[in-house]
């Protein structure tokens, strides 16, 4: 067994792939490191070097040489700069991608763990290196009213810039990309494999997917080549700049609308409110098909007030056409100690919702609910009917209902 001191110098030998400026290793290097398991750790950190080696440059981010005399780039537009002598430190990068607007030295990575300064340039740990593959009806993104009882090529990397306690999928958007061994995928790849699978659509999903939005967009225009729709489901926090690009590219967005409340987004998503909705009312004026999710966690943003305030704010600033699901809550991460939401709460929201002008809400996560079918705004019938997350009737034709003829609002061709 290899000892310390030859792994310490080990480690000291590839530090000049980051030009000296040391690595940023995950939580689990360090738990091999304490229990002496230190093959399994120069094996990873092999990976990270491979990877580092390997690793694209990314878009979307500045530095002090890049940005020049333009100091908005990097800092905050409220921030006082008149009068001020900046010291910057050598090597320092700030993400443009998302609104975390991680400054990262040399070396470091910014929260999602996905993207790195090496030497100065920020780079993609993450192109072209996913982590899962699923095939899913399209119902279980959810979208309700974007091509129903599609088949949806399912991927995604590691990696995410929030924290949120409830995350369903924490074992891939709490990873590091060299904590799994992935055969690196490129874009064609990827679509042609959709296409052998008879998927109409190639969704983003299970991590948040900006943190690979060079992959995920380079993915999205070899789709659209071959006949294919892309879709992206997202927290929704990534600044207006990628998230025009996005709009442009994709042909539906969902976004997870976790609450209407500044202290829960900061406690429990680890992130802020505002940049969600900027991002819900951009996709709504984008040509890009929207739907919204609220997942509701008893105790945490379950309150009558946040909830109606939810509701007002989508009828008030994006209209009553966007499909909203309220979702239920089942313990997960790091709040096993919350019940499941009970269905009478997400009853009443629904309820709610609908008295209050939105058109189509619905109960998610309750199979076989009454709630999850999708009904006429005009005459009231069910126009689609689901058992799961499959289409049971179908009563939509060309975009109307079948029975009056009214207008139902999606994307059904």
């Amino acid at each position: 067994m290899i000892s310390r001191r030859a792994f310490l110098k080990t480690l000291t030998g590839i530090t000049p792939i980051l030009g000296g400026a040391g690595l940023c290793l995950s939580s689990h290097f360090w738990e091999r490191l304490l229990t002496d398991d230190h093959d399994g750790l120069l094996f990873a950190l092999d990976t990270q070097t491979a990877l580092i080696h390997s690793a694209p440059r990314a878009r979307y981010w500045t530095s002090v040489p890049l940005a020049g005399a333009d100091c908005r780039q990097c800092h905050n537009p409220q921030e006082k700069l008149s009068g001020k002598q900046m010291r910057h430190e050598a090597g320092i990068v700030k993400c443009l991608l998302c609104a975390q607007g991680c400054v990262i030295k040399a070396g470091n990575r910014g929260r999602c763990r996905a993207r790195m300064n090496v030497n100065g340039e920020l780079k993609s740990l993450v192109y072209g290196r996913p982590m899962t593959v699923h095939i899913d009806p399209i119902e279980k993104k959810p979208f309700y009213h974007f091509l129903p009882g599609a088949a949806a090529f399912s991927l995604a990397t590691s990696g995410c810039p929030l924290r949120c306690k409830f995350c369903q999928n924490w074992e891939i958007s709490q990873a590091s990309p060299e904590d799994y061994q992935v055969r690196p995928t490129p874009p064609p790849l990827i679509v042609s494999s959709a296409g052998r699978r008879e998927a109409s659509v190639i969704a983003f999903t299970y991590n948040e997917p900006t943190v690979f939005v060079e992959y995920m967009t380079d993915i999205a225009r070899e789709a659209k080549k071959q006949g294919l729709r892309s879709a992206l489901i997202s927290c929704g926090i990534m600044n207006e700049a990628p998230l025009a690009e996005l709009c442009e590219t994709l042909d539906a967005i969902k976004i997870d609308l976790k609450g209407y409340d500044e202290t829960f987004y900061r406690d429990v998503c680890g992130a802020e409110l505002k940049p969600v909705l900027r991002s819900i009312k951009q996709i709504a004026r984008s040509r890009a098909h929207l739907e919204i999710v609220n997942l509701v966690v008893p105790t945490l943003n379950d309150s009558e007030k946040m909830l109606r305030g939810l509701i007002d704010w989508v009828v008030g600033e994006i209209g009553p056409d966007v499909p909203v699901h309220f979702t239920r809550f089942h313990p997960d991460y790091q709040l096993r100690n919350l019940p499941p939401t009970p269905v009478a709460t997400l009853e009443r929201t629904r309820e709610m919702a609908i008295g209050r002008g939105i058109r189509y809400a619905y109960v998610g996560n309750v199979p076989d609910h009454p709630g999850n079918h999708t009904y006429c705004p005009s005459c009231g019938k069910a126009v689609i009917k689901r058992r799961g997350f499959f289409i049971a009737e179908m009563h939509v034709k060309n975009g109307l209902c079948a029975f009056c003829r009214a207008k139902i609002s999606g994307v059904w061709t």
